[in-house]
């Protein structure tokens, strides 16, 4: 039987990451923050002395990344954020890192994958899709929120505007840009607590996965 992957994508600090996590304890799947991977690009160019705009040194990278590099708290960090969106617009990278991202994600039993083009390139077949987003202005107190307590010295004005700039390069981009695939269903979380938004987002894969099961 094929696996049931649950494709969660949005934009920059919409959600996503809290709900695929809720998700992944709701019914018992695996899940892969795929916005690591291409942190840790980002991150491991830097470290190496490479400039981002250096695709084959991005690409290599990439192509080496093991899950164990994932652990890095460093990946977690503002700055990390920009690397991330700067190198996911190589192809090579992009190349590079769907193998890692179609391994997990077709595991016996599936997996829930977030990320920006789980549901239009990675996984345009998983029986069910999320697209998580909610106001540039919500996503940047939220993410200044994180990043405060996480001990790191930020305006929120300059998370607001990392917030745009990344927005305008993920969507902007050739290579997979960030869009809602057509058959996803769409969850705004501006008005939500995460708990009200982790709800929504569970009854709707509820409905999906009955009607796979119905299907296989």
């Amino acid at each position: 039987m094929e696996s049931f992957v649950i494709a969660v994508d949005g934009p920059a600090a919409s959600g996503k990451g809290t709900i695929a996590v809720r998700l992944g304890r709701a019914f018992g799947l695996p899940v892969l923050d795929t916005g690591l991977l291409y942190r840790a690009v980002g991150v491991l160019t830097q470290r190496h002395g490479d400039s981002l705009d250096d695709e084959g040194a991005a690409g290599a990278i990439a192509a080496l990344l093991t899950a164990e590099q994932l652990d890095d708290p460093e990946l977690r960090t503002r700055l990390a954020g920009e690397l991330a969106s700067r190198v996911a617009v190589h192809r090579s990278v992009r190349d590079a890192l769907m193998d890692f991202q179609h391994t997990f994600a077709h595991q016996d039993g599936g997996a829930i994958l977030d990320g920006r083009d789980i549901g239009t390139v990675i996984c345009p077949e998983a029986p069910a899709k999320l697209y998580v987003t909610a106001t540039p202005e919500v996503r940047a107190e939220r993410r200044w929120k994180q990043l405060t307590g996480q001990g790191e010295s930020v305006a929120y004005a300059d998370v607001l505007a990392d917030i745009h700039r990344r927005d305008a390069r993920d969507g902007g981009r050739d290579e997979a840009p960030m869009v809602a695939a057509p058959d996803a269903q769409l969850l705004d979380t501006t008005q939500m607590t995460i708990e009200q938004a982790a709800d929504a987002a569970r009854r709707v894969v509820e409905a999906a996965r009955a009607r796979w099961e119905a299907s296989h």
